[in-house]
């Protein structure tokens, strides 16, 4: 074997020292009918610094291992946008990642230099769609606009004649518009009236509910097994009856039970079978999951992937943090009910028996379940420094937290899959 110069020795040890990218969040970008179009990702660390220092082939496996091997995961076969800086860009970093999936998003302090101009025409050339992050009117990336596959403008940032003078300039059929920080679902409506073609933003995570006070029986008969489940005394024979009454339910209660993520050694064959194999907590736990499932299967797969996460995440937190008699599996499960059902969520909990600290962390009120709340949401938006804050609040390790999270999101995902 030939001799490691000092410079390659130095680059290995750092590319040893590299930790997975669990610190991963992602925000859905939507089209016009709010059907999920793909992903931005979210990394705590970023690309410059996950990928600094020599690009030797070390550098490279550990890159493929971390991120390019995650991607279809992460983003559930969608477009994975990715933030670049002007360095990113420039020493073609970005190129790691597969170009049929991933979308260059270029931030808004990249000068349009000569440089960064000619890498953008190279990636493009390559099969990479390019977009413009947190564009403004009279914004200085103006002469790089004309190669955008999609720019992105800034809603909150810009007045409804600058968006509609952009719109003009450069949609519908130059490049796709994207509205960026929709927040309500009024704000959804007006940005499609406008000609907009994607949007991004919290509305998605909590869809306006709808006026009308009638409730779909489908969605009626979920809320009841809910209800039955939230019961001091369990009603087995009740209970049945209502699973067995919900076609749907009861197949994926079937499937989950017979899948290898719950690890039985006997299969299950009918609903009374699987209530007699299990305990009473269990039985209740998984009613509740596949009751939350089917009340969003008519929704789209990431709310109903968010509600699983978080369900998922508060169980595993639940031996290190204080939570008292609540259950933070169900804390997490109910967290989005409200957008599933469509209902608000106190007219949700009125209909579910629940501890009073559960009940006023999802109405937004003081409760001792806040912080662990709080954890949940910052790991999902991203918002890493206050997920360290929350983690040290409550004497958790952060890296402990992040593995937490990553766990729950793999054990989403095989759930949804295996229903």
């Amino acid at each position: 074997m030939g001799n490691i110069s000092a410079g390659q020795a130095a680059a290995k040890a750092r590319v040893k020292d590299v930790k997975p990218l669990r610190y991963v969040a992602r925000q859905p970008i939507v089209d016009r009918e709010e059907k999920v179009f793909g992903y931005e990702l979210l990394f705590r660390d970023g690309l410059e610094t996950a990928f600094s220092g020599d690009r030797d082939e070390a550098s490279r496996a550990t890159l493929d291992r971390s991120l390019l091997m995650g991607l279809d995961v992460l983003c559930d076969g969608r477009r994975a946008f990715v933030n670049c800086t002007r360095d990113t860009l420039i020493k073609g970093l970005v190129t790691l990642l597969p170009s049929m999936s991933t979308v260059v998003e270029v931030l808004e302090n990249v000068p349009p230099d000569p440089d960064v101009v000619a890498a953008c025409q190279s990636l493009k050339e390559a099969g990479y769609l390019i977009a413009q992050d947190d564009y403004v009117a009279d914004d200085p990336r103006e002469a790089m606009a004309e190669m955008a596959d999609i720019i992105k403008v800034e809603m909150q940032l810009t007045t409804e004649a600058q968006q509609a003078a952009m719109i003009k300039r450069y949609g519908p059929w130059r490049c796709r518009m994207l509205a960026e920080k929709i927040e309500t679902h009024s704000e959804f409506v007006r940005a499609r009236d406008q000609r907009f073609v994607y949007f991004q933003g919290y509305f998605f995570r909590r869809p306006e509910t709808m006026n009308t006070r009638d409730m779909p029986a489908q969605r009626m008969n979920y809320l009841r097994m809910l209800q039955e489940v939230s019961r001091p005394e369990l009603d087995v024979v009740g209970l049945e009856s209502l699973v067995k009454a919900e076609a749907s339910v009861c197949y994926r209660l079937l499937r989950y039970l017979n899948s290898a993520i719950f690890g039985l050694k006997n299969e299950v064959h009918s609903v009374r079978h699987a209530l007699s194999m299990l305990g009473e907590r269990e039985v209740r736990r998984w009613v509740r999951l596949v009751a939350a499932v089917g009340a969003g299967q008519e929704k789209t797969s990431d709310l109903v992937l968010s509600a699983l996460v978080r369900g998922r995440f508060g169980e595993l937190l639940a031996p290190r943090v204080p939570h008292g008699e609540s259950d933070l599996f169900l804390l997490g499960l109910l967290s989005l009910i409200d957008a599933m059902l469509e209902l608000p969520m106190a007219e949700v909990l009125e209909k579910i028996s629940l501890d009073q600290a559960t009940k006023a962390v999802l109405l937004g009120q003081p409760s001792v379940l806040r912080p662990v709340y709080q954890l949940m949401l910052a790991h999902e938006s991203g918002e890493w420094e206050a997920a360290a804050r929350l983690g040290e609040s409550l004497h958790l390790d952060s890296e402990d937290v992040a593995g937490h999270y990553w766990q729950a999101q793999q054990w989403a995902r095989e759930v949804l899959a295996e229903g």
